[in-house]
C-alpha cells in the first residue's frame, strides 16, 4: 500500500504519553475508498493513549485510487503507525 501513497500526515504525539514515555505501534484496519481518501480506521492493536492520533493521522491520508478491471475500487487494508521518543 505504501507505494499507492500520495500523501502521509505523521501523527501528533499526544502529550500525556510523551509525558509518560509510552512508545509504541498502533495497528488500524483501514479502509480506502474509490478516491483514495481513508473512510473508516478501526484500532486493532495499540496502546489506547496513542490509538486516537493515529486515528487522527491516518484519516489524513491520501492514496492513488485502486483500479480492479480498469474501474476504481474501495479497499480494505491495515497501517501501522509508529510513536517513538
Amino acid at each position: 500500500m505504501a507505494g499507492l501513497m500520495i500523501r502521509r500526515v505523521d501523527p501528533v504525539y499526544p502529550a500525556e504519553a510523551r509525558k509518560k514515555h509510552i512508545s509504541g505501534d498502533v495497528l488500524l484496519k483501514i479502509v480506502i475508498n474509490k478516491e483514495g481518501h481513508v473512510v473508516d480506521a478501526v484500532i486493532v492493536k495499540g496502546d489506547p493513549m496513542l490509538a486516537q492520533a493515529a486515528v487522527d493521522a491516518v484519516k489524513q491520508w491520501l492514496f492513488q485510487h485502486y483500479l480492479l478491471d480498469g474501474e476504481p475500487i474501495e479497499v480494505e487494508t491495515t497501517a501501522v503507525v509508529s510513536f517513538r521518543k
